[in-house]
């Protein structure tokens, strides 16, 4: 039985935009329900249009007639600074929410929220290694380029990790001297709205930040405001080429971080035991809810049931079930409609011919909440559907190979490119590789998300980068002055 931790938590009545707390346009309302009990655990109102086209107006007033993009970029650092201790002051009811409403176990939602932690902590001091201004000289004149706020942002955010994604845009968008309307998902609203709580204690000028949570209707409606100079959006793929479209329409700047289907590569001269416990950890953290997730596990054909046997005793260890009970690895997948898919990916790996290890069930005992235990598929050929796309829950599939070039091939062979691993005790033969798949983060014996280095990915991935002097790139103009 779920231990009762997700009730009492603490609803909303208002929406946050420009900030302050002012009264929603509508009655609507957002039902915060909990993956592990099914149950409403709070409330949060449901942005309309109208509190949209207020939320942009008070941005687009704080930009253009405001002193926060006209301060220096270290006094904007004093600020951020001050919304980083706000966010330590309240992390742990951030990290609360979170695993109420997405059902992270304690050690996910923790560490997301270091994550969250990081991404401030990487826009306080960005400053000192950008230059917002830059002597330029040529032939027979000289100038200055000078590196601009690109003006009032659009932020759209998943559920899966709402405090870190909204940090990691909030952050450098800020530190650029940007203004910034954000809408989380309808899904995992409570841990984001305890972050303005913190981002309104710091007392930015007014206007500056807003924050809408609204369904995808009412998000669309904010990517297509003329007044949006620049959508930066984490997400599925499929919304993010709907974004891109919108964007298109009008030319407007855009930053897509998308989805990923990432390979690890084990070469041939790794001990199974030194490798499982990293491989199993990153293809099902967050019950695999992690777009930079290691679901494709590439292995020497003839090592493959060796490491099937592993893998797939690993994934047996793991303790599926409430997020609040101490021990707990996997908690519930978020709604009952991400289960169905993950269930109907299940069923069609079974049907395309691969060979399923473990998993693929709901775990017993656990009647209520939205479950699925840790899953593996050998024998997977990477022409198979469950290998080429996104499922988004706790399922890894073994793919084998004959030599690491056709390794390479696999692993390049794919829409995607965000994440990555290589396992080899030849450290030569590692950095080879990881040089050699084309992905936008890659590790070498081992598995991790540096959110305060350039993260982003390659072909449907996304564009552009976010975290570091990349990210904050993300954020700026260019304009060259130029002395006659």
């Amino acid at each position: 039985m779920s231990t009762r931790q997700d009730v009492g938590l603490r609803s909303f009545s208002k929406l946050f935009i420009g900030g302050r707390w002012v009264d929603p346009v509508s009655e609507e309302t957002l039902s915060v329900v909990s993956p592990s009990s099914e149950e409403v655990i709070a409330t949060v109102p449901s942005a309309s249009p109208a509190d949209v086209d207020a939320a942009v107006a008070a941005a687009r007033r704080a930009f253009d007639d405001g002193p926060w993009p006209r301060m220096s970029a270290a006094e904007r650092a004093g600020y951020l600074s001050r919304i980083r201790d706000e966010v330590a002051a309240r992390v742990e009811d951030m990290e609360h929410a979170f695993s109420a409403e997405v059902g992270a176990p304690a050690g996910v939602s923790k560490a997301f929220h270091q994550n969250a932690l990081a991404a401030w902590d990487d826009a306080i001091t960005v400053h000192q290694r950008a230059a917002f201004e830059e002597k330029r000289s040529w032939g027979d004149g000289e100038g200055v380029l000078v590196r601009e706020p690109v003006g009032v942002v659009a932020a759209i955010i998943p559920w899966n990790g709402p405090v870190a994604q909204a940090s990691m845009k909030y952050a450098p968008a800020l530190a650029a001297g940007c203004t910034v309307v954000l809408k989380p998902s309808p899904e995992a609203p409570l841990s984001t709205l305890i972050l303005a709580e913190a981002i309104e204690a710091a007392g930015l000028p007014e206007g500056v930040v807003s924050m809408v949570p609204a369904g995808r209707e009412v998000g669309e409606h904010l990517v297509r405001h003329p007044d949006v100079d620049k959508v930066s959006f984490t997400g599925s793929t499929a919304a993010g080429k709907r974004i891109m479209s919108i964007c298109g329409e009008r030319i407007a700047r855009v930053s897509l971080e998308l989805g990923g289907k990432s390979a690890a590569i084990v070469a041939d001269d790794v001990p199974v035991g030194d490798v499982v416990p990293s491989l199993v950890q990153a293809g099902v953290i967050n019950s695999g809810q992690v777009c930079a997730a290691l679901t494709r596990v590439l292995v020497p054909r003839h090592r493959q049931q060796e490491f099937a046997e592993a893998i797939a005793g690993e994934m047996e260890s793991y303790s599926v079930g409430s997020p609040f009970e101490e021990g707990t690895d996997l908690g519930p997948l978020v709604s009952e409609q991400q289960r169905e898919r993950v269930e109907s990916y299940v069923r069609l790996g079974v049907e395309e011919g691969a060979r399923l290890i473990t998993g693929g069930a709901r775990p017993e005992g656990l009647e209520r909440g939205w479950y699925v235990a840790p899953t593996l598929f050998a024998d997977v050929r990477n022409d198979m559907r469950i290998a080429r796309e996104e499922i988004f829950g706790p399922v890894m599939c073994l793919i084998p190979f004959d030599g690491i070039d056709e390794a390479v091939a696999i692993a390049n062979d794919s829409d995607y490119g965000l994440s990555g691993a290589v396992y080899a005790e030849d450290t030569a033969l590692a950095e080879r590789v990881a040089r050699q798949v084309r992905t936008g983060q890659i590790c070498i014996n081992g598995w991790a998300m540096r959110i305060d280095q350039p993260f982003g990915g390659y072909k449907q991935s996304g564009l552009g980068r976010e975290g570091n002097l990349e990210g904050l790139g993300a954020f700026l103009e260019y304009k060259l002055i130029q002395h006659s």
